[in-house]
């Protein structure tokens, strides 16, 4: 919130366009912590793409050619109804398959398990337990959970580790999730829980469930098993499905 604040301020301090520099400088002064990655002209006549890479991850606003305006927003195209914002931040976030340490992961495998994703989740996440019910609907996938506890619940660090440590893995982690019952044995086992942590700081994922596509696409929040069965044979349809 405060980057962004930071940003509409851009439009009140920003001198008049005269190149990329100064649209940089006047950024980095107001926000610091901001840097700009790339400047480029939209098909919108008069109407420049800026984007920026800040605490909270990439983001996208617009400025007029001179400087003088800046939007920030979604850009619409009315006639094929795209999000035009939405898709160059998928583009921005995506994340590549083959550097995730699917190793660190919990697996799970239904039918084939030709469809592949990840999935970044708290055991004491209501979200992510609702999520779980929906992949039980899912055939022919193979699911790798990163155990991801969040601050906000103190529990979660032992229940991570207690499915870790599980000779079961799998089995332990969907009992937990789906009927409630916690693992039973030790916590003191190697295990991945602050590597998953690291590596979720990382990809700036603050929140769960966090899904991650084998074409690299992000899907935060909790969806349906319809729309992730869609957008999966998407990935198997295309030809992008390189997972692992």
């Amino acid at each position: 919130m405060k980057f962004l604040l930071s940003i509409a301020l851009f439009a009140l301090s920003l001198p008049a366009l005269a190149g990329e520099v100064q649209v940089r400088q006047a950024i980095q002064g107001i926000s610091p912590n901001a840097k700009v990655t790339n400047i480029a002209k939209t098909a919108v006549p008069g109407l420049m793409e800026v984007q920026l890479d800040g605490a909270m991850g990439p983001t996208v606003v617009y400025t007029s050619e001179d400087g003088e305006h800046l939007f920030v927003g979604d850009l619409l195209e009315v006639k094929s109804r795209r999000n035009l914002t939405r898709e160059r931040l998928d583009k921005l976030t995506e994340v590549k398959w083959e550097s995730l340490p699917l190793e660190n992961a919990v697996k799970v495998v239904r039918g084939n398990g030709a469809r592949k994703f990840a999935v970044f989740s708290d055991p004491d996440c209501p979200y992510c337990k609702k999520a779980e019910q929906e992949f039980m609907k899912m055939e022919d996938v193979t699911i790798y959970t990163f155990l991801y506890p969040l601050q906000m619940h103190p529990d979660a660090p032992r229940k991570s580790k207690l499915v870790w440590c599980s000779k079961d893995r799998g089995q332990a982690w969907l009992d937990l999730m789906l009927k409630g019952k916690t693992p039973a044995g030790k916590t003191d086992c190697d295990n991945p829980v602050d590597e998953n942590l690291a590596l979720g700081a990382k990809l700036r994922i603050d929140g769960t469930p966090a899904m991650i596509l084998a074409n690299g696409k992000r899907i935060p929040g909790y969806v349906p098993a319809d729309r992730l069965d869609a957008l999966l044979n998407g990935i198997d349809k295309n030809g992008k499905n390189g997972a692992k």
